[in-house]
């Protein structure tokens, strides 16, 4: 049942019956969903930011009888997948599960923008990545982060930093370490986690700030080293792998992944989203498929959600700002 008919449903109603026009919306979201619902990742696939609503919409599928695919929209920071959500239907049935930037950055760096962020109704983040500073072990000899710093004063502007793309929170993170150390990286952007990631196994790059998602396999496996990681403080999980605010005090960096609907989507609907994921988030396997991506799960109300993501918009605002960051 689209937004309209639940609309027309609620004049109709208050006008035959005088009943509260409060009740359709709720009888609407007792129909949702009627069939399938598709969530925009805009970012390519292989990535944190692809696999983690996938691990999502298979448990939303179960629980309600309907398939929840996942189709990836990419291209410019996320705003092309970002923009087809906030302009399509406020029905439910298409929803977007992104990272931070075309939610919560994109809007201090790009000068015009064809949606809004801020109209989007916040549904709920899923969880949350620290991110990491990786490097190739045949380019880069330093073990640790005071040697990696050194490194990188004594070769300014030659060390290769891969990026998921201008203005994500993995260059955002590298700005940051930039302007906390005074050295200077080569940024090279990618469209995402996956081909960065790939030239950084390769060696076609020389290091990058990435949440520890896909990447600490990557580190496992021998293809990549782990020097330090953006959380506050050290990992339970990495209990030998130093935090990067023991070299640099206060230096921390998380990436999470929300999902959001368009502007205008009724908040019977939305509050259904929220309880399918905080039920899909409290799943014994749904937890050990998030582990397996360092992802700690968040959940919470939509409300809880609309205060963060306030939060984080002002966060990276002032990154963006201090740095003089910008997306050419």
């Amino acid at each position: 049942m689209t937004a309209k008919n639940c609309i027309a449903i609620s004049v109709l109603t208050l006008a035959l019956t005088a009943a509260p026009a409060v009740l359709a919306p709720a009888a609407c979201a007792d129909d949702y969903p009627a069939r399938v619902v598709k969530i925009v990742v805009p970012f390519p696939a292989g990535g944190t930011a692809d696999i983690m609503p996938r691990i999502i919409a298979e448990r939303l599928s179960r629980k309600w009888g309907q398939t929840v695919i996942i189709e990836n929209h990419t291209g410019a920071g996320g705003n092309i997948g970002a923009e087809l959500v906030a302009k399509s239907e406020p029905e439910g049935y298409i929803l977007l599960a992104s990272p931070p930037p075309p939610l919560v950055i994109n809007q201090n760096l790009y000068p015009h923008l064809e949606f809004d962020p801020l109209q989007f109704v916040p549904i709920i983040v899923m969880a949350r990545v620290p991110n990491a500073l990786v490097v190739n072990p045949d380019k880069i000899a330093a073990n640790n982060v005071k040697d990696f710093i050194a490194y990188a004063q004594a070769n300014s502007g030659k060390v290769t930093d891969a990026t998921q793309g201008n203005g994500t929170t993995s260059q955002l993170t590298s700005e940051m370490f930039q302007m906390m150390t005074h050295v200077k990286l080569q940024n090279v952007p990618y469209r995402g986690s996956a081909p960065a990631l790939n030239d950084l196994v390769a060696g076609s790059v020389d290091c990058m700030f990435d949440n520890l998602g896909v990447s600490l396999q990557l580190v496992k496996a021998g293809k990549l080293k782990l020097i330090g990681v953006a959380s506050p403080q050290r990992m339970a999980s990495l209990p030998d792998v130093p935090a990067i605010a023991e070299t640099l005090p206060g230096f921390a960096s998380v990436t999470w992944y929300a999902i959001v609907a368009p502007p205008r989507t009724p908040a019977a609907v939305v509050n259904k989203v929220n309880a399918g994921v905080n039920e899909a988030l409290q799943d014994p396997e749904v937890q050990k498929r998030l582990a397996e991506l360092s992802a700690e799960p968040v959940g919470g109300t939509p409300q809880a959600t609309a205060t963060y993501l306030k939060q984080e918009t002002e966060r990276w605002k002032n990154v963006i700002t201090t740095a003089h960051v910008t997306i050419d």
